[in-house]
């Protein structure tokens, strides 16, 4: 397996990130080829670390090939380029990491 989690800090607007992430970004998520699942995880707390993360969301796919052609799909354009507008309630641009 490999996965994608994205670490994204408290918004500035927590309403307005919700809704769209929720109501759009997700969904767009959801429509990429070959996912496996998407799990949106809210925060609850943080120990021995000086970050605020707020949600942890991890996309997960058969193997990296498979994350890296999902993501360079038209589908992956789509959400990628909607993370522009997921930054006008976010401070920082999300932390990425892929893991398997």
């Amino acid at each position: 397996m490999a996965k994608l989690l994205v670490v994204y800090d408290q918004p500035t607007n927590k309403d307005g990130f919700d809704g769209h992430y929720y109501g759009t970004h997700i969904p767009l998520a959801e429509k990429l080829p070959d996912i496996k699942s998407v799990q949106a995880n809210r925060v609850l707390g943080v120990q021995n670390c000086e970050l605020k993360p707020y949600l942890v969301v991890q996309l997960e796919f058969e193997n990296a090939e498979e994350l890296n052609q999902n993501l360079a799909s038209p589908q992956g354009q789509e959400l990628t380029a909607d993370v522009k507008k997921l930054m006008e309630f976010l401070p920082k641009p999300p932390a990425i990491i892929i893991v398997d």
